[in-house]
């Protein structure tokens, strides 16, 4: 049995996109809606937020320093010290209702960033640091959560509206993708973001859930984390050893009754689950 802490009072209409940044010890993440990237010291001092001005799906680490963003048009850098963004590309500016969701830097160094318009209709991207971009899957309803195993040769990816997290053999020199299946069926359900622990295993917060789930390598389900709010919105792991496990969560789409009920939507929450994370890597451009 998992013990939830309430970690911050946020009230963030779609909070989103946890990142430990381990030198700084620092959580960010994000309010996609409303264009916000947050920072805190964990238990100590008052939280930081910086307005984007558009809307933030992710956040990457940046080998340069600062970060590489998801954002509505586009990729950018950014810098927090100085609050700057620097346009990189936007493979879908003919698109206005478009914009990048949920994101992720594979261990070469590479962004892979999705997008969302208006049906759901998504593409995913890779963005390399020679600054080349590349589609790697157009057949997607609501791209979501990235992640890879500890040995580099699986990555998961969490399609919304599909209710499956999916699984591709992946060969990190080259970054392709092969044999797609379904790794964790959600027929039925919405599995939002996921990351993977230093043993193998994938969680997954499953909006509308109430939960996250643990996942083997082998694709069956080991643990669930029952939450205090019904939609959960992505985990990762933190800390100063990798122990911590941050979970954001959102209040959009309840309804007054359903807020009501549910004074915590929109917070930041932590588990100690007794498995420590890997490294978030850095984009190498």
């Amino acid at each position: 049995m998992y013990e939830v802490e309430h970690l911050l009072s946020m009230g963030s209409e779609l909070g989103e996109g946890p990142l430990w940044h381990p030198s700084q010890g620092k959580l960010y993440w994000v309010d996609i809606v409303a264009g916000l990237i947050h920072r805190v010291t964990p238990g100590q001092g008052e939280v930081e937020t910086f307005p984007v001005g558009q809307p933030v799906g992710a956040l990457g680490l940046r080998e340069k320093g600062g970060f590489i963003l998801a954002l509505k048009r586009g990729l950018h850098f950014w810098d927090p010290a100085t609050q700057q963004l620097e346009f990189l590309v936007d493979p879908e500016a003919d698109q206005p209702q478009s914009r990048f969701n949920d994101a992720a830097v594979d261990r070469r160094g590479r962004f892979w960033a999705g997008t969302l318009d208006q049906d759901n209709r998504s593409v995913l991207y890779r963005y390399d640091p020679d600054r080349a971009l590349h589609v790697m899957q157009t057949d997607i309803l609501l791209s979501n959560g990235i992640g890879w195993s500890p040995d580099n040769r699986t990555m998961y990816y969490s399609v919304s509206l599909m209710g499956a997290v999916l699984a591709y053999d992946f060969d990190l020199d080259s970054g392709s993708l092969a044999n797609r299946r379904v790794f964790a069926d959600y027929t039925g359900q919405i599995p939002d973001g996921l990351t993977v622990d230093s043993e193998g295993f994938v969680w997954v917060a499953v909006w509308g859930g109430w939960r996250v789930d643990r996942y083997d390598p082998a694709g069956k389900l080991a643990a669930q984390v029952k939450m205090p709010v019904a939609q959960p919105t992505c985990p990762a792991f933190g800390g100063e050893n990798l122990d911590e496990l941050y979970i954001t969560s959102a209040w959009q789409g309840l309804n007054a009754q359903q807020r009501q009920e549910q004074p915590l939507a929109g917070d930041v929450f932590r588990i100690r689950p007794g498995v420590r994370g890997i490294a978030e890597p850095q984009f190498a451009g």
